[in-house]
Formats: C-alpha cells, structure tokens, sequence
C-alpha cells in the first residue's frame, strides 16, 4: 500500500474513534446534563446506575483518537494542540473531577454531602461538554498555520462560532442522555425522560440547522462542498436524512406500549442524527486534516510509521470492539430502583 493510502486508512480510523467517543461518552455525559432536571434522589441514583458499568470504558476512544493523531498525524497534532490547550486541558479535568464526583456520591454519609457530589457531577459534564464544543468550533473553524506551526493567539479558540458549536453539544448530549433513560428505566424516571427528550430533540435540530447555515461560510472548500455540482448530489441526502430521522424520533417517543425495542429506538435515531451530524463535518472538510491549509497526507508521519501503527491497531481494536459489546451486552436491559453500583 502506497503511503497515501494508509494515510486515508488512519483517518477513517481516527475520525471512527472520534465518533465512537462522541456516541458513547456523549450518553453519559447527558445524564449529568439532564441532573438538574431528575426529581429525587432514588431517580439520581438510577440514571447513574444506567451508565455505571459503561462510562469509564467509553472514555477509550478518546484516547485512541488523541493517540492515533499523536502518532499518525504530528504534524497535525503539533498545530492543533497549541490552538486548543486551553478547552482541551479544562476538558481533562473536567472528566477527572466527573470521574471522582462519581464514585463518591454513592459514599457519602449525609444528604449534604450527596448534593454536593450531585452538583459536581452534574457540573463536570457540562464543563466537559462545553469544552468539547469549544474546541470543535474552534477548530473547524481554521487555525491559523504559518511555516508548519501554530501561528495564532491564546485566545482564538474562543469565538462566537465555537461557542454556538458548544452551547449545541449540551443540547445534544443531553438529548442522548434523555434517550438512554427512556431506553434503560421505567415509570415517572422514563416520563420524565420523554419529555426531556422531546424538548431537547426540538433543540438539537434547529442546533444541527443553525451550524449547518453558517458553517459554509466560514471557508470557502465548505461551500464548495456543499453547494457546487456535483458535490451537492451527494450532499443533499444529508438533510433529507436529518428530517426523516427527526419525525421517527418523535413518533417513538410517542409510543409508550414498554417494547423493548420501541424504548431503544429514541436513542438509535438520537445516534443517527450524530452520525449524520458527523458526516456533514466530513463532507465539508475533506481531506484537510487541519483547515484551512492542512491536508490528510501533508499531516502524515512517514509510511513505515504508518504501516506498523496500523499493524498494531489491526490487532487491538477488534479486541477493544468486542470487550465493549460484551458489557453492553452484559448489562443490557432496565435498571431498577435498588438495583446497581453501590
């Protein structure tokens, strides 16, 4: 295989970890979003349960995209960071201090102290999920790159744009997060979640249309991609999708008949609407690995490199893939009051 072409492979398979982490850590993410709005402590206590055997395997991805573009992509990695420390290390924390709240809030001895740890909780998953947002707004879009290094200011990862994509990420965390509970509870805690759902489903689509609506004018390649022939033919599926996927969200959302399969599908059409979030991102952005100038194979590391990465991941992320779907599988179905961490 020529250099290009494992290039392109690794950024499938970066782009692929990326979106695993945004699918799976983004749930769990928005049952902390959702805290604020969960009545009663026994209901706190399941939603936490929901996620309890999942969470912290979910953070994975994170790692292996941070490290595949480390490794892959220096280049890439070595003028992203610089742009991004801030929302990035305030994100790391973030998760550490989510990862902390977490275990201690099913040990404290007082209620104050379990509010306490709730509210730490809750506002690590929003700070991560801002962070997240801010950094993927600032990035997407452009950094500035002169002679292969970063070349602007502290600051401009923080922009209007950035903070639109962020304040977007809340509400589509919190979206999947709602989806979850109605998929994994029952009773009051699954009402409350629909109707979380719904609001937050009406949200995420006009997000998902106002960042679509401005983000092909922030470079030109975007409105190339979207809007000249005819790249536009394979665009146009896109929003098409977007809607259809909306309206089935809400007719399942409707549908309270407890199948199991009815409950799940919320938060299937959930994940589809970040899918076809995600592919929109690639299409606008392809084959720039760092906009406006970068491209995947100006990041590359040499050949050699690539190839024996490859050889490497080619072993561990099935091994990865199948550990993941036997704790899914695990521990699938409701999770009752009494039952779970402790």
């Amino acid at each position: 295989m020529s250099a290009e072409t494992i290039a392109t492979i690794w950024a499938f398979l970066i782009a692929t970890a990326v979106f695993l982490y945004v699918c799976m850590d983004g749930f769990d993410l928005g049952v902390g979003i959702l805290f604020p709005w969960i009545r009663g402590q026994e209901d706190r206590d399941v939603s936490v349960n929901t996620i309890a055997p999942v969470w912290d395997g979910n953070e994975t991805w994170l790692i292996m995209g941070g490290a595949g573009l480390f490794a892959v992509f220096p280049l890439a990695y070595a003028t992203i960071m610089p742009a991004l420390y801030m929302p990035i290390i305030l994100m790391l924390l973030a998760l550490i201090f989510r990862g902390v709240s977490f275990e201690m809030r099913f040990r404290a001895e007082t209620e104050g102290q379990r509010l306490a740890w709730d509210r730490a909780f809750s506002w690590g998953s929003y700070a991560a999920t801002l962070c997240q947002g801010l950094a993927l707004g600032a990035f997407v879009q452009g950094i500035e790159v002169e002679e292969r290094a970063y070349a602007g200011g502290w600051w401009d990862w923080l922009t209007p744009f950035s903070c639109l994509t962020a304040a977007a990420l809340v509400v589509g965390y919190g979206l999947l997060g709602a989806c979850w509970l109605v998929w994994k509870t029952e009773g009051e805690l699954q009402d409350q979640a629909r109707t979380l759902a719904r609001r937050l489903g009406w949200l995420t689509l006009a997000c998902i249309a106002l960042v679509s609506a401005i983000m092909p004018f922030l470079q030109p390649e975007f409105r190339d991609r979207w809007f000249a022939f005819p790249a536009i033919l394979a665009a146009l599926p896109v929003p098409l999708l977007v809607v259809w996927l909306g309206w089935r969200m809400f007719r399942a959302l409707g549908e309270t008949d407890g199948h199991p399969w009815r409950d799940g599908l919320p938060f299937l059409c959930a994940l589809g609407l970040f899918f076809l979030a995600y592919t929109g991102l690639g299409i606008s952005m392809w084959p720039m690995m760092v906009p406006p100038e970068i491209t995947i194979w100006d990041a590359a590391a040499p050949r050699d490199s690539q190839l024996f990465l490859l050889v490497g991941a080619a072993v561990l992320i099935p091994i990865i893939l199948a550990y993941t779907g036997y704790v899914y599988w695990l521990f699938r179905g409701k999770v009752k009051h009494g039952e779970g961490y402790h």
